[in-house]
């Protein structure tokens, strides 16, 4: 693998939200030490100046491990760069730098070859494999238009088992504005994007499964899998699922016994925005991620440690989560191929739908994508319902 060249323009300068977010002041408080965070994608390039010594390639499950940091799009780096990346270099510098990426590579578009596919891992399969580590969470910034079985029962698993699950919402929002899945799926938090003024942004899609929303436009990524520069004008959700990861990589290592859903309801309770949290926007959802509102309070009280921020969301079909105490194998690797799912990666503009918050400068928030990405379409759609949303 060719190592990146060392030479690359200063990415920090171009990362727009670490100011507004005040990256630096949290930073003092926490750097997400602690924290293991599963980045299922397309793999993640170990060798970068930014990731050396950030990716734990050895705690991949064996059963899923095939070219785990071996990126077929430069998508996954991108993610795990911004949630882990130390900046080295020029590089970009994640949200919570003191965490650490478990990669997962995954059968997503862009991957070409027979033999590939064969060996490559499938979504649900990563995400099995990855609920039975101590990771507490799981990155995915891939979508597709359709439910997988198997996949959702894999994420069913994987909450309960205590892990917290992030996906983009999609980058449908000047077409059929569609949330895709995982996203769509119960127990997933979906990210959607805004821009560097607090509004959502055009691609971003929209609906009832929009939880919260982060920064997505104007991300530095790689340009490709040569991994010699960065291009500084990538948009999408992917960007803002890898961001608010990090926020909550950052929370749960300042809080390292709080429990998923603690960490979920922080980020909803002190999300900015400008309407009821009773009346969640089909836009933003619960607001722009503040993580540094919860990191600035010592004796935050984030509820109960077993009570689901989003039970209305989560148990409209009046089933519930069982969190499990301990750990229990996965079953075999399913033999079953999927159509590949493209990443999550531009803004009708949402009327009266601004993450801004009246009382605090620092609250207009950011939800925007990463790397180019296009939906793939495959297999038969079942419709999985939570709460609608009319705004």
């Amino acid at each position: 693998m060719i190592a990146p060249s060392s030479a690359a323009a200063d990415e920090q300068s171009r990362q727009w939200y670490l100011g507004p977010m005040q990256a630096e002041q949290m930073w003092k408080v926490s750097t997400g030490k602690g924290v293991k965070v599963a980045v299922i994608d397309t793999g993640v390039n170990a060798s970068t100046p930014s990731l050396k010594g950030q990716v734990l390639t050895s705690e991949v499950p064996k059963a899923v491990a095939y070219h785990a940091t071996v990126d077929y799009e430069g998508h996954g780096t991108s993610m795990a760069e911004l949630i882990a990346g130390t900046g080295a270099d020029g590089g970009v510098k994640g949200l919570a730098p003191g965490a650490k990426i478990v990669p997962y590579r995954i059968k997503l578009e862009g991957l070409k070859g027979a033999a590939e596919e064969r060996k490559t891992a499938e979504p649900a399969d990563a995400i099995r494999a990855a609920a039975d580590t101590d990771v507490k969470i799981i990155n995915m910034s891939f979508s597709s238009e359709y439910v997988d079985p198997e996949e959702k029962a894999a994420i069913k698993y994987a909450a309960s088992k205590g892990k917290l699950l992030i996906a983009g919402a999609g980058n449908s929002g000047e077409k059929s504005g569609q949330i895709g899945y995982p996203a769509s799926y119960r127990y997933v938090l979906g990210v959607s994007s805004v821009d560097s003024a607090g509004a959502v942004s055009k691609f971003s899609s929209y609906g009832e499964y929009v939880d919260l929303a982060a920064p997505g436009e104007g991300i530095p990524a790689w340009c490709d899998v040569n991994f010699r520069s960065y291009c500084s004008d990538r948009k999408g959700t992917s960007a803002s699922t890898a961001i608010t990861s990090a926020s909550a990589a950052l929370i749960w290592s300042a809080h390292p016994d709080w429990t998923a859903n603690q960490v979920v309801r922080s980020l909803i309770d002190t999300a900015g925005r400008d309407w009821a949290k009773s009346d969640p926007s089909k836009y933003l959802g619960y607001g722009a991620i503040r993580p540094r509102k919860v990191l600035a309070n010592p004796h935050y009280n984030a509820g109960p440690a077993y009570s689901d921020p989003l039970a209305k969301e989560n148990k409209t079909d009046g089933e519930e989560l069982v969190t499990e105490a301990s750990p229990s194998p996965s079953p075999s690797a399913s033999a079953t191929s999927h159509a590949p799912k493209g990443t999550s990666g531009g803004a009708t503009s949402a009327a009266g739908s601004s993450a801004e918050s009246s009382n605090d400068s620092n609250s207009l928030w950011i939800a925007l994508g990463a790397a180019a990405a296009v939906i793939v379409i495959g297999g038969a759609g079942v419709a999985v319902m939570r709460a609608r949303r009319a705004r």
